[in-house]
């Protein structure tokens, strides 16, 4: 795809906006009204852009800026859970991988990234103003990235769309549960994983972790690891050397990874 539609903006600060390219007076959220081909025109990546009272950068609309860039209304898994649930899971180019969760659509941008052209992305999700949001954030995704999977949206608890989506896909090679009880969903979906599929569970308590647990077990899934990562920045010192940045620890929530033998 090409990603001529948008254009990523970045302040000093490193607060990333993302500009579609159309040739009319547009608002733009932090940055006012203005016609985006008419000021940003055929700048180049690297050029600097004077937006009102803003000096910003042009920037490539990678994954990271996508990121950064997104519009926001559920809270948004993290690059740092995104990155080991990819991992842990060994999601990669030609899965089929069922989201249920979709909310403003932080994990999907990362899914979509290493799915590529040949993988399979369903997204569900039970809130339809949580869909819009990310919905949207895929569709800017799909016109910057270089390849997007084959992307198809239900919207529905995941328990009541199951065989919905088992005529749509058949067996998946991962899921991952992003909800607020993850019990029903497993007992629901465990059966679409095929042998060596594994399944995530995103759970900001400990008391979601467990029931998650017992529910894969029940299922004849086998846990594999459970746990929290955390991440402390580090930065340049006032004096010299290096030390953490103050601010808060790096925690987002707990996560449960279960394989199907």
């Amino acid at each position: 795809m090409s990603s001529g539609n948008w254009v990523a903006l970045e302040e000093d600060s490193g607060k990333i906006f993302l500009v579609e390219m159309v040739d009319d007076m547009t608002k733009i959220k932090g940055l006012g009204v203005f016609n985006p081909t008419e000021i940003i025109g055929e700048s180049e990546i690297g050029e600097e852009i004077v937006i009102g009272q803003k000096i910003l950068t042009r920037v490539s609309p990678r994954l990271p800026e996508l990121y950064k860039g997104m519009k926001r209304r559920a809270q948004t898994i993290s690059a740092k859970d995104a990155g080991v649930l990819i991992t842990r899971l060994g999601i990669g180019p030609g899965d089929i991988i069922l989201e249920a969760g979709l909310g403003s659509g932080g994990l999907s941008l990362h899914l979509a990234r290493v799915l590529g052209n040949s993988g399979t992305l369903v997204t569900i999700e039970a809130r339809d103003e949580h869909a819009e949001v990310g919905l949207e954030n895929l569709s800017r995704a799909e016109q910057c990235l270089p390849e997007f999977p084959n992307h198809h949206h239900i919207s529905g608890d995941i328990c009541e769309v199951i065989s919905n989506i088992e005529d749509l896909v058949g067996n998946v090679d991962g899921i991952i549960l992003d909800l607020p009880n993850h019990e029903p969903a497993i007992n629901a979906a465990a059966r679409l994983l095929k042998t060596g599929g594994r399944i995530a569970c995103y759970c900001p308590v400990t008391s979601q972790v467990e029931r998650a647990w017992e529910t894969c077990e029940s299922n004849n899934l086998e846990v594999e690891w459970a746990g929290e990562l955390m991440e402390r920045q580090w930065g340049k010192a006032s004096k010299g050397g290096m030390r953490p940045v103050n601010g808060p620890f790096g925690h987002t929530a707990f996560l449960l990874i279960a394989y199907k033998n």
